[in-house]
Protein backbone atom coordinates (compact mmCIF):
# COMPACT_ATOMS: atom_id res chain seq x y z
CA UNK A 1 0.00 0.00 0.00
CA UNK A 2 1.18 3.36 -0.74
CA UNK A 3 1.24 6.06 1.39
CA UNK A 4 0.16 9.74 -0.22
CA UNK A 5 3.14 12.32 -0.12
CA UNK A 6 3.71 16.00 0.14
CA UNK A 7 6.29 15.73 -2.26
CA UNK A 8 3.64 13.55 -5.08
CA UNK A 9 2.46 16.70 -6.95
CA UNK A 10 5.95 18.11 -7.26
CA UNK A 11 7.54 14.92 -8.72
CA UNK A 12 4.36 14.80 -11.14
CA UNK A 13 5.31 18.52 -12.27
CA UNK A 14 8.84 17.54 -13.01
CA UNK A 15 7.74 14.75 -15.10
CA UNK A 16 5.70 16.64 -17.29
CA UNK A 17 8.21 19.77 -17.25
CA UNK A 18 9.76 20.40 -20.72
CA UNK A 19 12.43 22.22 -19.32
CA UNK A 20 13.19 19.03 -17.01
CA UNK A 21 16.33 18.39 -15.07
CA UNK A 22 17.76 15.44 -14.04
CA UNK A 23 16.18 14.44 -10.02
CA UNK A 24 18.24 13.98 -6.93
CA UNK A 25 15.93 13.48 -4.17
CA UNK A 26 17.61 13.74 -1.04
CA UNK A 27 17.14 12.89 2.68
CA UNK A 28 17.77 10.51 4.97
CA UNK A 29 17.76 6.66 5.06
CA UNK A 30 13.82 4.79 4.81
CA UNK A 31 12.04 8.20 4.55
CA UNK A 32 10.37 6.71 1.65
CA UNK A 33 12.23 8.05 -1.38
CA UNK A 34 12.76 5.09 -3.07
CA UNK A 35 8.97 4.47 -2.71
CA UNK A 36 7.69 7.62 -4.34
CA UNK A 37 9.62 7.40 -6.80
CA UNK A 38 8.69 3.60 -7.63
CA UNK A 39 4.85 5.47 -7.42
CA UNK A 40 5.99 8.04 -10.36
CA UNK A 41 7.26 5.32 -12.28
CA UNK A 42 3.67 3.70 -12.81
CA UNK A 43 2.72 6.58 -14.34
CA UNK A 44 5.12 5.58 -17.26
CA UNK A 45 5.01 3.03 -19.86
CA UNK A 46 8.21 1.52 -18.58
CA UNK A 47 9.58 1.77 -15.11
CA UNK A 48 13.53 0.99 -14.97
CA UNK A 49 15.50 0.29 -11.38
CA UNK A 50 19.04 0.27 -11.13
CA UNK A 51 19.89 -0.12 -6.70
CA UNK A 52 23.69 0.56 -6.97
CA UNK A 53 23.83 -1.36 -3.19
CA UNK A 54 22.17 -4.86 -4.74
CA UNK A 55 23.61 -4.78 -8.01
CA UNK A 56 26.91 -3.84 -7.45
CA UNK A 57 28.20 -5.10 -11.20
CA UNK A 58 26.67 -1.91 -12.52
CA UNK A 59 28.71 0.40 -11.64
CA UNK A 60 31.15 -0.82 -13.92
CA UNK A 61 29.38 0.26 -16.83
CA UNK A 62 29.47 4.03 -15.42
CA UNK A 63 32.99 3.41 -14.39
CA UNK A 64 34.06 2.02 -18.25
CA UNK A 65 31.64 4.46 -20.30
CA UNK A 66 31.32 7.81 -20.39
CA UNK A 67 28.50 8.28 -23.32
CA UNK A 68 25.69 8.04 -21.73
CA UNK A 69 23.39 6.84 -24.97
CA UNK A 70 25.66 3.94 -24.22
CA UNK A 71 25.00 3.33 -20.67
CA UNK A 72 21.43 3.14 -21.48
CA UNK A 73 21.78 0.42 -24.55
CA UNK A 74 23.96 -2.21 -21.74
CA UNK A 75 21.19 -0.95 -18.70
CA UNK A 76 18.05 -1.82 -20.87
CA UNK A 77 19.84 -5.05 -22.13
CA UNK A 78 20.82 -6.24 -18.54
CA UNK A 79 17.44 -5.08 -16.92
CA UNK A 80 15.26 -6.44 -20.07
CA UNK A 81 13.71 -3.43 -19.92
CA UNK A 82 12.82 -0.63 -22.70
CA UNK A 83 14.70 2.42 -21.99
CA UNK A 84 13.22 4.88 -24.14
CA UNK A 85 13.11 8.78 -24.17
CA UNK A 86 9.77 10.09 -23.33
CA UNK A 87 8.58 6.46 -21.97
CA UNK A 88 10.64 5.34 -19.58
CA UNK A 89 11.41 6.69 -15.90
CA UNK A 90 15.31 5.30 -15.29
CA UNK A 91 16.04 5.32 -11.25
CA UNK A 92 19.15 5.62 -9.84
CA UNK A 93 18.61 4.34 -6.50
CA UNK A 94 21.32 4.56 -3.83
CA UNK A 95 23.70 6.13 -6.49
CA UNK A 96 26.40 7.59 -3.47
CA UNK A 97 27.51 3.78 -4.12
CA UNK A 98 28.87 4.71 -7.65
CA UNK A 99 30.13 8.68 -7.56
CA UNK A 100 30.21 7.86 -11.51
CA UNK A 101 26.85 7.67 -11.99
CA UNK A 102 25.86 10.74 -9.90
CA UNK A 103 28.67 12.46 -11.75
CA UNK A 104 27.26 11.57 -15.15
CA UNK A 105 23.78 12.51 -13.89
CA UNK A 106 24.51 16.18 -15.89
CA UNK A 107 25.55 14.21 -19.44
CA UNK A 108 21.81 13.16 -19.50
CA UNK A 109 20.95 16.47 -19.49
CA UNK A 110 22.95 16.90 -22.09
CA UNK A 111 22.60 14.17 -24.49
CA UNK A 112 19.63 12.77 -23.43
CA UNK A 113 17.18 15.93 -22.11
CA UNK A 114 13.94 13.55 -23.33
CA UNK A 115 14.92 10.98 -20.48
CA UNK A 116 13.37 10.93 -17.31
CA UNK A 117 16.68 10.50 -14.89
CA UNK A 118 15.44 10.14 -11.15
CA UNK A 119 18.10 9.23 -8.38
CA UNK A 120 17.93 8.87 -4.89
CA UNK A 121 20.27 7.85 -1.83
CA UNK A 122 21.08 7.95 1.42
CA UNK A 123 24.36 9.62 2.72
CA UNK A 124 24.26 11.24 -0.37
CA UNK A 125 25.94 14.79 1.20
CA UNK A 126 29.19 13.22 2.02
CA UNK A 127 29.87 12.00 -1.56
CA UNK A 128 28.60 15.28 -3.22
CA UNK A 129 31.16 17.15 -0.85
CA UNK A 130 33.69 15.37 -2.76
CA UNK A 131 31.89 16.56 -5.65
CA UNK A 132 31.69 20.83 -5.62
CA UNK A 133 30.76 21.27 -9.19
CA UNK A 134 28.70 18.53 -9.40
CA UNK A 135 26.12 19.30 -11.61
CA UNK A 136 25.47 22.93 -11.18
CA UNK A 137 22.65 24.01 -13.42
CA UNK A 138 21.95 20.89 -15.09
CA UNK A 139 20.38 18.93 -11.90
CA UNK A 140 17.37 19.30 -9.98
CA UNK A 141 17.70 18.43 -6.11
CA UNK A 142 14.31 17.95 -4.13
CA UNK A 143 14.38 17.14 -0.41
CA UNK A 144 12.72 14.26 1.26
CA UNK A 145 11.62 13.53 5.44
CA UNK A 146 9.58 11.69 7.35
CA UNK A 147 5.89 11.53 7.04
CA UNK A 148 4.28 15.13 8.19
CA UNK A 149 1.30 14.97 11.13
CA UNK A 150 -1.26 15.60 7.29
CA UNK A 151 0.47 12.53 5.87
CA UNK A 152 -0.08 10.50 8.56
CA UNK A 153 -3.79 11.42 9.04
CA UNK A 154 -4.05 10.15 5.24
CA UNK A 155 -2.71 7.29 5.59
CA UNK A 156 -5.66 6.95 8.20
CA UNK A 157 -7.95 7.71 6.14
CA UNK A 158 -8.98 11.54 7.65
CA UNK A 159 -8.85 13.36 4.73
CA UNK A 160 -11.84 14.92 5.57
CA UNK A 161 -9.87 16.08 8.69
CA UNK A 162 -7.37 17.64 6.99
CA UNK A 163 -9.86 19.64 4.39
CA UNK A 164 -11.55 20.93 7.74
CA UNK A 165 -8.74 21.82 9.70
CA UNK A 166 -6.85 23.53 6.88
CA UNK A 167 -10.07 25.53 6.20
CA UNK A 168 -10.12 27.26 9.97
CA UNK A 169 -8.45 29.84 10.77
CA UNK A 170 -7.52 32.18 13.77
CA UNK A 171 -11.19 33.98 13.56
CA UNK A 172 -12.89 30.43 12.83
CA UNK A 173 -11.46 27.66 15.29
CA UNK A 174 -12.67 24.10 14.98
CA UNK A 175 -15.00 22.50 16.78
CA UNK A 176 -14.72 21.32 20.46
CA UNK A 177 -15.41 17.66 19.04
CA UNK A 178 -13.06 17.52 15.95
CA UNK A 179 -10.15 19.67 17.59
CA UNK A 180 -10.20 17.16 20.84
CA UNK A 181 -10.24 14.27 18.19
CA UNK A 182 -6.86 15.59 16.49
CA UNK A 183 -5.30 16.23 19.69
CA UNK A 184 -5.29 12.60 20.05
CA UNK A 185 -4.66 11.77 16.93
CA UNK A 186 -1.10 13.97 17.33
CA UNK A 187 -0.75 12.35 20.58
CA UNK A 188 -0.70 8.91 18.44
CA UNK A 189 1.82 10.37 15.82
CA UNK A 190 4.28 11.67 18.82
CA UNK A 191 4.25 8.08 19.44
CA UNK A 192 4.71 6.49 15.87
CA UNK A 193 6.49 8.87 14.48
CA UNK A 194 6.72 9.61 10.49
CA UNK A 195 9.31 6.94 8.94
CA UNK A 196 6.68 5.28 6.69
CA UNK A 197 7.67 1.64 8.11
CA UNK A 198 6.58 2.64 11.75
CA UNK A 199 3.21 4.01 10.00
CA UNK A 200 2.68 1.19 8.13
CA UNK A 201 2.63 -1.07 11.15
CA UNK A 202 0.45 1.29 13.06
CA UNK A 203 -1.67 1.50 10.49
CA UNK A 204 -2.08 -2.56 9.86
CA UNK A 205 -1.89 -3.05 13.84
CA UNK A 206 -2.55 0.11 16.08
CA UNK A 207 -0.26 -1.36 18.45
CA UNK A 208 2.61 0.94 19.50
CA UNK A 209 4.81 -1.86 20.36
CA UNK A 210 4.87 -2.98 16.89
CA UNK A 211 5.60 0.37 15.32
CA UNK A 212 8.62 0.82 18.12
CA UNK A 213 9.68 -2.70 16.90
CA UNK A 214 9.98 -1.17 12.93
CA UNK A 215 11.47 1.90 14.89
CA UNK A 216 14.35 0.12 16.71
CA UNK A 217 15.36 -1.57 13.46
CA UNK A 218 15.37 1.39 11.70
CA UNK A 219 17.44 3.14 14.24
CA UNK A 220 19.98 0.23 14.10
CA UNK A 221 19.85 0.91 10.51
CA UNK A 222 21.51 4.42 11.25
CA UNK A 223 23.75 3.00 13.93
CA UNK A 224 25.20 0.46 11.08
CA UNK A 225 25.36 3.33 8.63
CA UNK A 226 27.95 5.10 10.90
CA UNK A 227 30.46 1.94 10.74
CA UNK A 228 30.46 2.96 6.99
CA UNK A 229 32.84 6.16 8.17
CA UNK A 230 35.14 4.59 10.94
CA UNK A 231 38.01 6.09 7.94
CA UNK A 232 36.57 9.38 8.68
CA UNK A 233 35.61 9.31 12.22
CA UNK A 234 34.97 7.14 15.44
CA UNK A 235 31.58 5.42 15.01
CA UNK A 236 31.41 5.58 18.79
CA UNK A 237 31.63 9.59 18.65
CA UNK A 238 28.78 9.68 16.24
CA UNK A 239 26.92 7.16 18.52
CA UNK A 240 27.38 9.38 21.94
CA UNK A 241 27.00 12.77 20.25
CA UNK A 242 23.43 11.59 18.79
CA UNK A 243 22.68 10.54 22.23
CA UNK A 244 23.66 13.66 23.43
CA UNK A 245 21.30 15.72 20.71
CA UNK A 246 18.14 13.46 21.84
CA UNK A 247 19.16 14.33 26.11
CA UNK A 248 19.44 18.15 25.05
CA UNK A 249 16.49 18.16 22.73
CA UNK A 250 15.00 21.54 22.86
CA UNK A 251 17.95 23.41 24.94
CA UNK A 252 21.18 25.02 23.83
CA UNK A 253 23.93 22.34 23.03
CA UNK A 254 26.41 21.73 25.18
CA UNK A 255 29.59 19.89 23.44
CA UNK A 256 31.13 18.51 26.94
CA UNK A 257 28.01 16.89 27.66
CA UNK A 258 29.09 14.34 25.07
CA UNK A 259 29.73 11.16 26.39
CA UNK A 260 33.71 9.71 26.00
CA UNK A 261 35.97 13.03 27.10
CA UNK A 262 36.21 14.19 22.86
CA UNK A 263 37.48 18.05 22.43
CA UNK A 264 34.81 20.32 20.95
CA UNK A 265 35.97 20.48 17.32
CA UNK A 266 35.27 16.36 17.53
CA UNK A 267 32.10 17.12 18.57
CA UNK A 268 31.31 19.29 16.03
CA UNK A 269 32.48 17.43 13.47
CA UNK A 270 30.53 14.86 14.21
CA UNK A 271 27.47 16.74 14.42
CA UNK A 272 28.02 17.99 10.87
CA UNK A 273 28.43 14.42 9.50
CA UNK A 274 24.98 13.76 11.12
CA UNK A 275 23.35 16.72 9.84
CA UNK A 276 24.73 15.72 6.37
CA UNK A 277 23.03 12.29 7.45
CA UNK A 278 20.00 13.69 7.22
CA UNK A 279 19.16 12.87 10.75
CA UNK A 280 19.96 15.81 12.75
CA UNK A 281 18.69 19.22 11.59
CA UNK A 282 20.75 22.61 13.77
CA UNK A 283 18.57 25.22 14.69
CA UNK A 284 20.68 28.29 14.71
CA UNK A 285 20.42 31.60 16.66
CA UNK A 286 19.64 34.54 14.95
CA UNK A 287 19.25 38.16 16.63
CA UNK A 288 16.36 38.13 14.96
CA UNK A 289 16.24 42.15 13.99
CA UNK A 290 15.31 41.81 10.43
CA UNK A 291 15.73 40.03 7.17
CA UNK A 292 17.17 37.70 6.32
CA UNK A 293 17.64 35.75 9.49
CA UNK A 294 20.54 34.17 8.55
CA UNK A 295 22.31 37.66 8.21
CA UNK A 296 22.34 37.89 12.07
CA UNK A 297 23.17 33.96 13.23
CA UNK A 298 25.05 33.76 16.29
CA UNK A 299 27.18 30.74 15.90
CA UNK A 300 27.89 29.91 19.91
CA UNK A 301 24.61 29.09 19.91
CA UNK A 302 23.02 26.59 18.25
CA UNK A 303 20.09 23.68 19.00
CA UNK A 304 19.98 20.10 17.58
CA UNK A 305 17.10 18.27 16.34
CA UNK A 306 16.92 14.54 15.78
CA UNK A 307 15.14 13.47 12.76
CA UNK A 308 11.87 11.86 14.15
CA UNK A 309 9.85 11.74 17.48
CA UNK A 310 9.24 7.67 17.00
CA UNK A 311 13.43 7.20 16.88
CA UNK A 312 14.17 9.96 19.62
CA UNK A 313 11.52 7.31 21.92
CA UNK A 314 13.51 5.01 20.72
CA UNK A 315 16.91 6.36 21.81
CA UNK A 316 15.73 7.37 25.02
CA UNK A 317 14.19 3.26 25.63
CA UNK A 318 17.21 1.52 23.62
CA UNK A 319 20.41 3.33 25.15
CA UNK A 320 19.18 5.10 28.43
CA UNK A 321 16.17 2.96 29.58
CA UNK A 322 14.12 6.22 29.87
CA UNK A 323 11.66 6.52 27.54
CA UNK A 324 8.52 5.59 29.72
CA UNK A 325 8.07 8.89 31.51
CA UNK A 326 7.74 10.84 28.36
CA UNK A 327 5.46 7.79 26.88
CA UNK A 328 3.07 8.24 29.41
CA UNK A 329 3.59 12.46 29.33
CA UNK A 330 2.53 12.02 25.40
CA UNK A 331 -0.44 9.21 26.27
CA UNK A 332 -1.47 10.53 28.87
CA UNK A 333 -0.43 13.54 30.33
CA UNK A 334 -2.74 16.88 30.20
CA UNK A 335 -2.04 18.66 27.49
CA UNK A 336 -0.80 21.79 29.14
CA UNK A 337 1.87 19.09 31.17
CA UNK A 338 2.96 17.82 27.57
CA UNK A 339 3.68 21.07 25.69
CA UNK A 340 5.48 22.48 28.15
CA UNK A 341 7.31 19.35 29.70
CA UNK A 342 7.98 17.32 26.91
CA UNK A 343 10.32 19.05 24.79
CA UNK A 344 9.42 16.29 22.40
CA UNK A 345 6.57 18.75 20.38
CA UNK A 346 9.19 21.88 20.10
CA UNK A 347 11.23 19.03 18.11
CA UNK A 348 8.08 17.97 16.00
CA UNK A 349 7.12 21.64 15.60
CA UNK A 350 10.34 22.39 13.86
CA UNK A 351 10.24 19.43 11.37
CA UNK A 352 6.65 19.85 10.89
CA UNK A 353 7.46 23.92 9.48
CA UNK A 354 10.16 22.33 7.39
CA UNK A 355 7.88 19.52 5.87
CA UNK A 356 5.00 22.11 5.24
CA UNK A 357 7.57 24.32 3.03
CA UNK A 358 8.25 23.20 -0.90
CA UNK A 359 10.81 20.33 -1.06
CA UNK A 360 12.44 22.20 -3.64
CA UNK A 361 15.23 23.43 -1.37
CA UNK A 362 16.80 23.09 1.94
CA UNK A 363 15.27 25.10 4.73
CA UNK A 364 16.70 26.71 7.84
CA UNK A 365 15.82 26.78 11.58
CA UNK A 366 16.14 30.35 13.60
CA UNK A 367 15.07 30.21 16.97
CA UNK A 368 16.01 33.52 19.20
CA UNK A 369 17.93 33.32 22.99
CA UNK A 370 18.13 37.16 25.07
CA UNK A 371 22.40 36.64 25.57
CA UNK A 372 22.36 40.17 26.92
CA UNK A 373 21.04 39.22 30.60
CA UNK A 374 21.56 36.50 33.42
CA UNK A 375 18.09 35.88 33.02
CA UNK A 376 16.93 32.95 29.99
CA UNK A 377 14.56 34.33 27.83
CA UNK A 378 13.69 32.17 24.13
CA UNK A 379 11.75 32.08 21.55
CA UNK A 380 11.78 28.61 19.70
CA UNK A 381 11.34 29.31 16.14
CA UNK A 382 11.98 32.78 13.86
CA UNK A 383 9.21 32.86 11.00
CA UNK A 384 9.41 35.43 7.96
CA UNK A 385 5.94 36.52 6.99
CA UNK A 386 4.98 39.03 4.33
CA UNK A 387 8.70 40.56 4.87
CA UNK A 388 8.12 40.72 8.88
CA UNK A 389 9.71 38.45 11.99
CA UNK A 390 7.07 36.11 13.43
CA UNK A 391 8.35 34.60 16.50
CA UNK A 392 6.44 31.45 17.43
CA UNK A 393 7.12 29.85 21.02
CA UNK A 394 5.53 26.12 21.51
CA UNK A 395 4.21 26.51 24.74
CA UNK A 396 0.57 25.79 26.29
CA UNK A 397 0.57 28.67 29.21
CA UNK A 398 -1.95 31.40 29.70
CA UNK A 399 -1.36 34.78 28.49
CA UNK A 400 0.77 36.01 31.57
CA UNK A 401 2.80 33.35 31.20
CA UNK A 402 4.46 34.25 27.50
CA UNK A 403 7.48 36.33 29.14
CA UNK A 404 9.87 36.02 26.25
CA UNK A 405 7.44 35.74 23.18
CA UNK A 406 6.36 39.38 24.89
CA UNK A 407 9.94 40.25 25.22
CA UNK A 408 10.94 39.68 22.06
CA UNK A 409 7.98 41.45 20.64
CA UNK A 410 8.88 44.66 22.68
CA UNK A 411 12.48 44.41 21.89
CA UNK A 412 11.89 43.91 17.97
CA UNK A 413 8.78 46.63 18.09
CA UNK A 414 6.47 43.99 16.37
CA UNK A 415 2.92 43.50 16.86
CA UNK A 416 2.25 39.70 16.27
CA UNK A 417 3.35 36.56 17.56
CA UNK A 418 2.24 32.96 17.20
CA UNK A 419 1.86 30.63 20.15
CA UNK A 420 1.78 26.95 19.06
CA UNK A 421 -0.30 24.63 21.81
CA UNK A 422 -2.50 21.69 21.95
CA UNK A 423 -5.12 24.62 21.92
CA UNK A 424 -8.19 25.53 19.26
CA UNK A 425 -7.65 28.96 16.97
CA UNK A 426 -7.90 31.46 19.14
CA UNK A 427 -6.57 35.53 19.36
CA UNK A 428 -4.85 36.89 22.46
CA UNK A 429 -4.56 40.69 22.43
CA UNK A 430 -3.15 42.68 24.88
CA UNK A 431 -0.88 46.16 25.12
CA UNK A 432 2.46 46.83 26.33
CA UNK A 433 3.18 50.14 26.97
CA UNK A 434 6.97 49.60 27.47
CA UNK A 435 7.19 49.35 24.23
CA UNK A 436 7.35 53.13 23.00
CA UNK A 437 6.78 52.56 19.27
CA UNK A 438 3.76 50.82 20.08
CA UNK A 439 2.88 52.02 23.62
CA UNK A 440 -0.83 52.26 22.87
CA UNK A 441 -1.34 49.78 20.04
CA UNK A 442 -3.15 46.49 20.19
CA UNK A 443 -0.84 43.58 20.28
CA UNK A 444 -2.19 40.16 19.11
CA UNK A 445 -0.59 36.51 19.66
CA UNK A 446 -2.26 34.04 17.37
CA UNK A 447 -2.93 30.53 18.60
CA UNK A 448 -1.71 28.20 16.54
CA UNK A 449 -2.45 24.49 16.99
CA UNK A 450 0.42 21.86 16.77
CA UNK A 451 -2.01 19.77 14.84
CA UNK A 452 -2.08 22.27 12.15
CA UNK A 453 1.36 23.61 11.73
CA UNK A 454 0.94 22.64 7.63
CA UNK A 455 -0.74 25.98 7.98
CA UNK A 456 1.50 27.92 10.16
CA UNK A 457 3.89 29.39 7.55
CA UNK A 458 0.26 30.17 5.28
CA UNK A 459 -1.63 31.55 7.84
CA UNK A 460 -1.18 35.39 7.47
CA UNK A 461 -1.44 37.53 11.15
Amino acid sequence: MYFRRYIDPYLKEWKESARRKPLLLRGARQVGKSRSIRHLGESFAYFAEVNFETRPELRQIFKEVSDVREIVSRLGTLLNIPIVEDKTLLFLDEIQACPEALHSLWAFKENMPRLHVAAAGSLLEFTLKEMPSFGVGRIRSMFMYPMSFDEFLMASGLDSWITVKNKADYQHPLSPELHQALVQQFRSFLMVGGMPASVAAWIDTHDYMQSAEEQEDIQQTYYDDFAKYSSKIDPQLLRNTLRSVVMQTGSKFVYSRVEGGYRSEEVKRALTMLCDAGIVKMVQHSAGNGLPLGAEVNNKFRKFSYLDSGLMLRILDMEMGSARPLTELILAGAAEELVNKGSITEMVAGWEIIKSLTPRTEHDLYYWENTAESTTSEVDYLLVQDLQVIPVEVKSGVTGKMKSLRLFMRRKHLLYGKRCSLENFGILEFTDAEDPLHATESKRIFIHPLYCLSTLNSLMV
